[in-house]
């Protein structure tokens, strides 16, 4: 089998668009909880009809300003309950919303807005406006400050305007209208900003809703939003939840909020990527090892793989399930209170979950859905569903799309959450669409009941185990900038962190011996010179300001050898072969990531 669809659930939009998932819920639920914001310690509930007046009175301050139908508007912040009401406010108001991830680089900021085109900026902090001030472009007018009560300055500034207004605006708004701009790393570099419509969202979540409905549709279901809303992954599950009446809520520091805010708000699922998975299940293993229980934690988790395996075979052994019984109490329930206790089911994406964390945490309880999709694919293109699930796929086709595997084994796909293309790009448009087929870059399979298991990647792109996408060149780029750096590779697919090998130009380490007073020392002997090191790392902090934190070089290693054509490293237009090197080095790039 190379190519699957599934019928959709919900047909494409004709008319309307992302403003009548709030304005709609008001009417027909106006006391319904569907939000609740932080207020100390816990929550305060708030209503569709309240999140309905918000978003209003939010919308009519940025139509106070100037804001145009068509404007962009660009938001710099965590994930926190103010980013869901100004977005929503945002197309209220007629325009379209330009994420920028709080941690971007000014040059960054820079080129978002200057491409974009963005007329308005809401930051989090007077850090960030501080920031953005020093690359503000003369189109962008106006630059609000979320935590400056921006809600309250909105409203406020457009108290003359009026439901008229708004309403005229929401309704010159169609399925084929752009809702959002987001870039995303290029292999060149400079970000694309990716085209996504009101009709590619409303496809892909209203899909995803009804085919998930057991987590989304459930009765007294919650989701407490931790990713950040600036990726696609985290907008989807945002606009899902609120197209569902799904009680949202969010946690703006995942580092030191996300304990005891899942404690608090107890959601029914969440969403996360493989490294949150991984460090609870590392938690939990370390804390058993200090009790002197790592005995009994491993032999849990072999039980949870074996009963989550058990599963898929349709049959149980009686013994199986009584030690399942027995671990349930002493260790499963503890995992399953380390992420509020309520919790039974999970998506993941970004980065592949791996099969022994996907049956641990279905044994243990907790199903983890994972799916594949890029920001092109308006997030998932696939996931694994409850009643149709492969731990270690991906799943099958969003509803309504369609999935295949090209001659080459690259992943292509089609439908209507495929986005209208690359924002004033047509060379990189041409390059990924082949007729109605979008090319992923990536390389997977089908198997014999249409489940996608994603098994390499053509392009270049790396992908954190935080599901942060790096553009190798910008960083590669500058660091051989540096004259003592011949090349580098950087390196970090499905790791925690970004790190590099990096080669030293023998000619310049000559007059660098010389000039430090290091006679008779050689390549082999100053690999690990703290002096050497230190001039390495100030390249390595250079090339680092041209990208986010999550992105920046965090170790690097230097080589004994450079790369070259003969030693097979380099091909003969002096690109990396950057799997040869993966290869040969692999234990350079072992030692980076281990603890």
């Amino acid at each position: 089998m190379n190519e699957i669809s599934t019928p959709a659930i919900v047909e494409t939009a004709t008319a309307g668009n992302l403003t009548n998932l709030v304005a709609e819920r008001a009417s027909l639920e106006p006391d319904r909880v569907t939000m609740s914001r932080p207020l100390g310690d816990g929550w305060q509930p708030v209503t569709a009809r309240e999140v309905d007046e918000e978003v209003r009175a939010t919308a009519k301050g940025l139509v106070a300003a100037g804001i145009q139908i068509g404007d962009r508007v660009a938001i710099m912040a965590r994930t926190r309950y103010e980013w869901t009401i100004l977005d929503f406010a945002i197309w209220y108001a007629g325009g379209c919303v330009v994420p920028i991830y709080e941690t971007s680089s000014a040059e960054q900021v820079d080129w978002i807005l200057n491409d974009s085109g963005a007329v308005g900026l809401i930051v989090e902090t007077p850090t960030h406006k501080e920031l953005v001030n020093s690359v503000l472009p003369s189109h962008t007018k106006h630059v609000w400050v979320m935590t400056e009560d921006v809600l309250a300055t909105l409203r406020h500034a457009g108290s003359n305007i009026s439901d008229e207004e708004i309403e005229r605006r929401r309704n010159a708004i169609v399925p084929s209208s752009l809702a959002t701009l987001i870039y995303t790393s290029g292999t060149t570099g400079r970000p694309k900003g990716v085209q996504l419509t009101h009709s590619n969202f409303l496809s892909e979540c209203g899909n995803v809703v009804e085919g998930a409905s057991d987590l989304f549709l459930k009765p007294g279901g919650s989701t407490l939003l931790f990713l950040p809303v600036a990726h696609v992954f985290g907008r989807m599950v945002q606009i899902g939840a609120i197209r569902a009446g799904l009680h949202l809520a969010h946690c703006s520091d995942p580092v030191g909020r996300l304990q005891p805010d899942l404690a608090s708000f107890k959601p029914t699922f969440v969403l996360a990527v493989p490294r949150i998975f991984e460090k609870i299940y590392n938690g939990a293993e370390a804390k058993a090892e200090a009790a002197g229980k790592g005995k009994i934690f491993r032999k849990a988790a072999e039980v949870a793989i074996a009963y989550s395996e058990a599963q898929d075979k349709r049959g149980f052994n009686p013994l199986l399930t009584l030690k399942h019984a027995l671990f349930d109490k002493l260790v499963f329930s503890k995992i399953r209170a380390a992420m509020g206790g309520a919790v039974e089911a999970a998506i993941s994406g970004g980065a592949p979950l791996g099969v022994r964390l996907g049956h641990f945490y279905r044994g243990a309880g907790i199903t983890i859905l994972e799916g594949y999709g890029l920001t092109e694919t308006t997030a998932g293109a696939t996931l694994n569903l409850s009643n149709a699930l492969r731990v270690g796929s991906v799943g099958r086709p969003i509803p309504g799309n369609a999935i295949k595997i090209a001659e080459d084994g690259e992943v292509l796909i089609s439908g209507p959450i495929v986005m209208r293309g690359y924002w004033q790009n047509d060379a990189a448009n041409q390059e990924v669409f082949d007729g109605k087929w979008f090319r992923t870059g990536d390389l997977g399979r089908l198997d014999d009941e249409g489940f996608l298991y994603i098994t390499g990647r053509k392009k270049e792109l790396i992908v954190t185990a935080g599901g942060k996408n790096v553009a190798p060149a910008v960083l590669e780029d500058r660091l051989r900038a540096h004259p003592l750096v011949s090349q580098c590779m950087v390196v970090g697919d499905n790791q925690p962190f970004i790190a590099s090998l990096i080669t030293i130009d023998q000619d310049m380490l000559k007059g660098w011996i010389a000039a430090n007073n290091k006679a008779g020392a050689t390549l082999e002997t100053l690999r690990n010179d703290p002096d050497l090191i230190a001039v390495i790392q100030t390249a390595v902090d250079e090339a680092n300001k041209a990208v986010s934190k999550a992105e920046s070089i965090r170790k690097f290693s230097i080589l004994p050898t450079d790369f070259t054509i003969a030693g097979g490293q380099l091909t003969a237009k002096l690109s990396l072969k950057r799997h040869v090197i993966g290869e040969q080095y692999a234990a350079e790039i072992t030692a980076l990531f281990a603890k």
